[in-house]
C-alpha cells in the first residue's frame, strides 16, 4: 500500500513538473510579458548577489542610477530618468522658474566664476558681476566643487539669505555680498524691438508655460506703440519645450480649429491632433520665422506649420530635426521618467524627425535620413516640401564662417578674461546699438593674447599627428619625410598673422563679450542684430509684398 501511495505521489509530482516544464518551454520567446518578467528577475538576482557577496561596500542609489541611465542611453537622448533631487530641473524645463540668485556660472581652471548675471535679477541688483570668482557660498568654500555643486548651493528657498564671498578682478580685498534668494522667472521673450517701420522683432528663447502669453503681450505693445503690421519671430537656438505653447502661438495667426500638428506612437493614447484653440489675434500680420540648425522640437512645429500652411516665410538654416514627443511620468520616490512616446507630424503630413534611433549602425551611431530617401509633400498652396528631418527654409542663409583662430580664442575663455580687465578700466561705453570696438582696444587685446602666450592646436594638426603616428607604425614616415615636414611647417599656427587675417570675426566676438558686461543679454542681442544677414533678408522680403506673395503662391 505504501508502495502504491509513494508511486501515486511520484506520478503526481512528475505530472506537475512535466506540465510546468511544458508551460515554460512553450512560452513564446517573443512574449513580452515573459521576457519582461525574466529580465527583471535576472536583474533583481544580480543586484541581491552583489549586495550579499561583493567585496566592497556598495552605493545602491548610484548603482541603480547608473544602470537606468545606461539602459536608457541605448534608446534616444531625450528619454531620461530624473531622481527626486533633480525635480527642480524638471520645474525649470516646464516653467522657466527656479529659486536662486539669477546668474549663470562656469568653471575656469580651478575657479567657479560668474559668467552672466541676468539683468534685473538679485545677483545683478546686488552688484554681482561677470568675472567674479565665487570663493564661498554661505560660509562654505567652493574649492574642489563642481559647477553643479555650487549651482545647487546658490539655489534654495525664496526669501532665504545667501552670503557670497567673491574675488573681483582689480580689487585686492575680497567682496562680500548678502541678499535674498528669489523666485527666478526667465522671460521666454528674451528680446523684442521695432526693427524697421511697422515691423516688430521677437527673440523667443524657449517654449515654457508662459511663452504664448508673453509673445502676445509683446506684439500688442508694439502694435500700440508703433502700429506694426509685420513680425519676425526668431527661433534660432531655441531647443523647444511645451508643444501646447507652440500651438497657442500659431493660434494667434491662424483660423480657430486649424490642424497644426499631430502625434503618432505605438500606444493609441499617444496619438493626438492639435488644433489652434482660439480665434486669431493677429490674422493679417505679415509673418517671418528665423531658424537655424539649433532650432528644435516646438520651434520646428511652429516654423513647419507656418511653412506648410503658407502663412509666412521661413528663413535661415535647416533645423535640427527633433520630431520626438516626450511625456513626463512619475516612477516613485519623487523620481520621474521623461520618455519618448511618439513622433510629430506637421500639416503637410511630413515628420520632422531627422534621426532613426531605433536602427543603429554597428558602432552604435545613428544617421540622418539621406536626402535620396526623402518624400515630397505639398503645402496648402501646393508648394513642394520634403521630409527627412527638420525644416528646410524657404530662403537659406548659411553660416559659412570657418573654424579659425577666433574659435580657439573663445574656447580658452580669453574674450571673457580680457573683458574683466577692460571693464575694470572703463566705467562706461556707448549704447549697444552704437558701440564700435576701438583700434586701441583691439590692439590691447592682441597684446593681452601675447602676454598669455596664446597658441592653439588646430583640428587639422591633430589629424596630422594621428596620420604621422600611423605612418611610423607602417614604416612610411621616412619614405614621405619631406612631405610630412613640409605639411607640418604649413600647419603650425602663425598667431599674429592669423589674428590679422581674422580681425573682423575676433573683433565681433570680443565686442559681444564687452557689450554684455554693460548691457547684459539684451545688449548682446541688440549688438548682434546690427550685422544679422537673416534678419536683413527677412526685412527686405517682408517689405516687398510682391516677393512675399510670389513665394507663397501655388507653383
Amino acid at each position: 500500500m505504501k508502495k502504491n501511495i509513494s508511486f501515486q505521489r511520484f506520478f503526481i509530482a512528475a505530472l506537475i513538473f512535466s506540465m510546468l516544464s511544458v508551460s515554460l518551454w512553450a512560452a513564446p520567446k517573443d512574449n513580452r510579458t515573459f521576457r519582461i518578467s525574466k529580465n527583471l528577475s535576472v536583474f533583481n538576482t544580480v543586484f541581491r548577489e552583489l549586495e550579499a557577496y561583493y567585496v566592497d561596500t556598495l552605493n545602491y542609489d548610484k548603482m541603480m542610477k547608473t544602470a537606468i541611465d545606461e539602459m536608457l542611453s541605448k534608446l534616444d537622448p531625450y528619454t531620461v530618468y530624473m531622481p527626486e533631487e533633480e525635480t527642480s530641473d524638471l520645474t525649470f524645463m516646464t516653467t522657466g522658474e527656479y529659486a536662486g540668485i539669477g546668474a549663470m556660472i562656469m568653471k575656469t581652471g580651478n575657479d567657479i566664476v560668474v559668467s552672466e548675471p541676468y539683468e534685473g535679477m538679485p545677483a545683478q541688483r546686488n552688484d554681482v558681476r561677470a568675472g567674479d570668482i565665487i570663493l564661498e557660498v554661505d560660509g562654505k568654500s567652493t574649492s574642489g566643487m563642481s559647477v553643479s555643486d555650487v549651482s545647487n548651493r546658490l539655489k534654495g528657498t525664496p526669501n532665504t539669505i545667501i552670503k557670497l564671498k567673491l574675488k573681483r578682478f582689480g580689487e585686492k580685498k575680497t567682496v562680500e555680498k548678502a541678499f535674498l534668494r528669489e523666485k527666478i522667472q526667465i522671460n521666454p521673450v528674451a528680446y523684442s524691438a521695432v526693427v524697421a517701420p511697422q515691423t516688430g522683432y521677437i527673440l523667443l528663447s524657449d517654449f515654457t508655460d508662459k511663452s504664448a502669453l508673453e509673445l502676445k503681450s509683446t506684439v500688442n505693445e508694439m502694435i500700440k506703440s508703433s502700429n506694426i503690421n509685420a513680425l519676425v519671430i526668431d527661433l534660432r537656438n531655441n531647443g523647444g519645450g511645451l508643444i501646447d505653447e507652440a500651438v497657442k502661438i500659431l493660434g494667434y495667426f491662424l483660423p480657430k480649429g486649424t490642424e497644426v500638428v499631430n502625434t503618432k506612437g505605438k500606444n493609441k493614447m499617444t496619438e493626438r491632433m492639435y488644433k489652434t484653440p482660439t480665434e486669431p489675434v493677429f490674422p493679417d500680420m505679415k509673418l517671418t520665422v528665423l531658424v537655424n540648425r539649433a532650432s528644435a522640437s516646438a520651434s520646428e512645429i511652429l516654423a513647419g506649420a507656418v511653412q506648410d500652411l503658407d502663412r509666412g516665410m521661413v528663413i535661415g538654416e535647416r533645423t535640427f530635426g527633433k520630431g520626438l514627443v516626450q511625456n513626463i511620468r512619475p516612477v516613485g520616490y519623487g523620481g520621474h521618467l521623461k520618455i519618448t512616446t511618439a513622433k510629430y507630424y506637421i500639416p503637410s503630413g511630413r515628420c520632422i524627425q531627422a534621426i532613426d534611433y531605433s536602427h543603429r549602425n554597428e558602432d552604435g551611431s545613428v544617421g540622418r535620413v539621406p536626402d535620396s530617401l526623402t518624400i515630397e509633400f505639398k503645402t496648402r498652396n501646393g508648394r513642394t516640401v520634403r521630409d527627412g528631418g527638420g525644416i528646410v527654409p524657404d530662403i537659406s542663409i548659411t553660416d559659412d564662417r570657418k573654424l579659425n583662430i577666433a574659435y580657439y580664442i573663445f574656447a580658452q575663455n580669453l574674450y571673457f578674461d580680457f573683458a574683466n580687465e577692460f571693464v575694470s578700466k572703463t566705467p562706461s561705453i556707448a549704447k549697444a546699438s552704437d558701440f564700435v570696438l576701438s583700434e586701441e582696444a583691439f590692439n590691447a587685446f592682441c597684446d593681452f593674447l601675447m602676454q598669455r602666450n596664446f597658441t592653439y592646436t588646430s583640428q587639422t594638426q591633430k589629424y596630422y599627428d594621428q596620420l604621422f603616428e600611423m605612418a611610423k607604425m607602417e614604416g612610411l614616415d621616412e619614405v614621405a619625410k619631406a612631405e610630412f615636414d613640409s605639411l607640418k611647417e604649413k600647419l603650425l599656427p602663425d598667431v599674429r598673422k592669423n589674428i590679422i587675417d581674422n580681425k573682423d570675426e575676433i573683433a565681433e566676438l570680443l565686442s559681444l563679450e564687452i557689450v554684455k558686461r554693460y548691457y547684459f543679454q539684451k545688449g548682446e542681442v541688440e549688438f548682434s542684430l546690427r550685422t544679422d544677414e537673416a534678419l536683413k533678408t527677412a526685412l527686405e522680403k517682408m517689405n516687398d509684398v510682391v516677393v512675399m506673395l510670389q513665394m507663397l503662391k501655388n507653383k
